[in-house]
């Protein structure tokens, strides 16, 4: 129950967040940094309890995933819009996006097509934990606009997480398209 209630609070982070880039100030920047980073503290809570407690769900199993990459993709569209990433960045934003959207979308065909789940390996829990850690240096860049060593590092770190996108999206990939070749046409 609490693990599943910290996966949904992660969800319903996001309005607020996005809320943040909208409002002028210091405040405004310090508030979508704190709400972002305490989304992802629910991301280590929910699946830490959920082991601890037995409160595994197919649920939970499902949304967690499906919140990280909501957070995830809309926090990296905001950081896009509002100029934070630009230029060459723009290319990791999208190649992070990009494979979130391929990997959705073989979680799904494999589910339905041949009831096939693709496992979450400790790999993709890196990635995402790296996803985290730049658009939390990005958000916090914002708060000290002169600080261009933390923008800096962010941009970095966005990049490695890019790298490690690639890396996880080919496993996934290799894994579903030996599933899906083994499925007969249809007539």
């Amino acid at each position: 129950m609490i693990p599943n209630l910290l996966t949904l609070s992660r969800i319903f982070s996001i309005p607020f967040i996005v809320g943040c880039f909208y409002m002028e100030g210091f405040y405004a920047h310090l508030a979508a940094a704190v709400l972002f980073m305490f989304a992802c503290l629910t991301d280590f809570f929910d699946g830490y309890f959920a082991r601890q407690w037995k409160q595994g769900s197919a649920f939970g199993r499902f949304m967690d995933p499906v919140a990280d990459k909501l957070l995830i993709s809309t926090i990296l569209l905001m950081l896009s819009g509002f100029g934070i990433i630009s230029g060459v960045h723009l290319i990791a934003a999208a190649i992070i996006l990009a494979r979130e959207i391929i990997v959705s979308g073989l979680r799904e065909y494999l589910s339905s097509a041949q009831q096939v789940a693709i496992p979450v390996t400790r790999y993709a829990k890196w990635k995402t934990a790296t996803q985290m850690i730049s658009v939390c240096c990005l958000l916090c860049s914002a708060l000290f606009p002169n600080g261009v060593s933390l923008k800096g590092f962010g941009l970095s770190i966005l990049w490695l997480a890019s790298a490690m996108t690639i890396l996880t999206g080919a496993k996934y990939l290799k894994f579903g398209i030996v599933r899906i070749s083994d499925i007969p046409e249809r007539p």
